[in-house]
């Protein structure tokens, strides 16, 4: 393991992944127009359903300036942040706006650089991506009415007009890989699923909650016993430490392991790489927020999607169409905003690393055969089935997840969860 860590260092891959994503942006923004881009509504059911594109607004004649800023992890995760540049450049793209990219030095860093870029005036929208900016802007956004604000990933519990916050129901997403990854590790002839998550902060609180909700419902449905580990690493930026987490949950027995920390499960990822190629035994890696199959697709098969890119590029739409909408936009199954990426999402994000020379070995076309076959052979139809029932309660409203305000009310899901009162963690409706 020593030797695996110190041969995949955390410098060497976020070089790697930065050169991978400016080349990202060049070849989104030059291709022809008309050409298929992002897909804005994914599929998020059976590895057979289809992805199909939202129809871009014409473009403002109004140049609109806007700044997306970056919490202290900044870009090149190939998850969460990568996911709100291809909002944003898809916007640029569709409507013509100037786009700015910032990352803070520091934590102590966020609240100084918003005050300077909000006083200057220069930019029609600030974007903020992430849980981290929350005080950061009730600290700041008071002070400059006129400026409007965009928050990703959070809320700031205030209602301002010059504030829109996109929130995203990670429970639903969870509980959907809960059951994907309940039913991969039976077909391993194992009862034990793993998870290595980035900071304890109120998204990943949900992505817990839903993902063993999800774990349990499996276990209600089939009679099967599944138990989890869940980890937090305290970081999303470190991969060594995702590497260490990963091998740990390996070590305990985990054969599938759920990413839920950036570019630290990158290090997940490579640990369960190693574990197979040392041939000490047959584990599986779940991607999240892109489709990350492409990384390793005979031992990453499924991710879920969080679609960071949606939430950016609406916002930055409602700035250029002039239809400003202050308050929460909260997007889970029902909106298109989580899911599971089917192949054509798994296609579409292989051809953007094989442009980008990150996929060297393998064709996108051979990615999707091996995703499609491991899909089919580890991923039996019963599951998929448990997966659609789950998906049809959440969008048509039949139940809804709790959104815990504090630590204390998410630690006290978790306990009901692991007694297997699966109620508990519902705000709307029973299974």
């Amino acid at each position: 393991m020593r030797k695996a860590i110190s041969r995949i260092t955390a410098s060497v891959i976020i070089a790697i992944i930065l050169i991978a994503v400016g080349l990202l942006v060049v070849y989104l923004t030059q291709q022809p127009a008309g050409t298929k881009t992002t897909p804005y509504t994914v599929a998020t059911s059976s590895p057979t359903s289809t992805v199909s594109t939202q129809t871009a607004s014409t473009p403002a004649t109004k140049k609109i300036k806007v700044a997306v800023l970056f919490d202290v992890g900044g870009r090149g995760d190939l998850s969460f942040n990568d996911m709100a540049v291809l909002g944003a450049e898809k916007a640029k793209k569709d409507f013509g706006v100037e786009i700015v990219y910032q990352t803070p030095r520091s934590l102590d860093d966020m609240v100084p650089l918003l005050e300077s870029l909000s006083k200057s005036g220069e930019y029609d929208l600030l974007v903020l991506i992430g849980f981290l900016w929350t005080s950061p802007l009730n600290a700041t956004a008071d002070k400059y009415p006129n400026q409007k604000y965009a928050l990703i990933d959070s809320t700031t519990g205030v209602v301002r007009p010059n504030e829109v916050d996109v929130v995203f129901r990670e429970q639903e997403v969870g509980a959907l890989i809960g059951v994907i990854a309940s039913g991969m590790a039976q077909s391993l002839n194992s009862s034990i699923v793993g998870a290595v998550a980035g900071m304890s902060i109120p998204p990943l609180w949900k992505f817990h909650i839903g993902y063993l909700f999800g774990i349990k419902y499996f276990e209600k449905v089939t009679g099967k016993k599944i138990d989890l580990i869940w980890q937090y690493t305290g970081t999303f930026t470190d991969p060594q430490a995702g590497y260490k987490a990963g091998w740990n949950e390996l070590e305990q027995g985990a054969t599938v392991i759920y990413g839920l920390a950036g570019l630290t499960h990158v290090g997940m990822f490579n640990a369960v790489i190693d574990w197979n190629k040392q041939g000490r035994g047959k584990a599986f890696a779940i991607g999240q927020d892109a489709s990350q199959e492409w990384y390793a697709p005979q031992y990453i098969p499924v991710s879920g999607s969080k679609r960071v890119d949606v939430g950016v590029y609406d916002v930055i739409k409602m700035v250029v169409e002039n239809n400003w909408r202050p308050g929460i936009l909260s997007l889970g199954v029902k909106e298109g905003g989580v899911g599971v990426w089917d192949l054509d999402g798994v296609r579409y994000f292989a051809e953007i690393a094989y442009e980008t020379g990150k996929l060297k070995d393998l064709t996108p076309d051979q990615v999707v055969k091996i995703v499609n076959e491991t899909r089919n052979k580890y991923i039996p139809q019963y599951v998929w089935d448990i997966v659609n029932n789950l998906k049809k309660l959440l969008e048509e409203g039949k139940i809804e997840f709790k959104m815990p305000s504090n630590e204390s009310e998410y630690n006290a899901i978790i306990s009901a969860l692991l007694k297997g009162d699966l109620n508990a963690a519902l705000s709307k409706g029973s299974v």
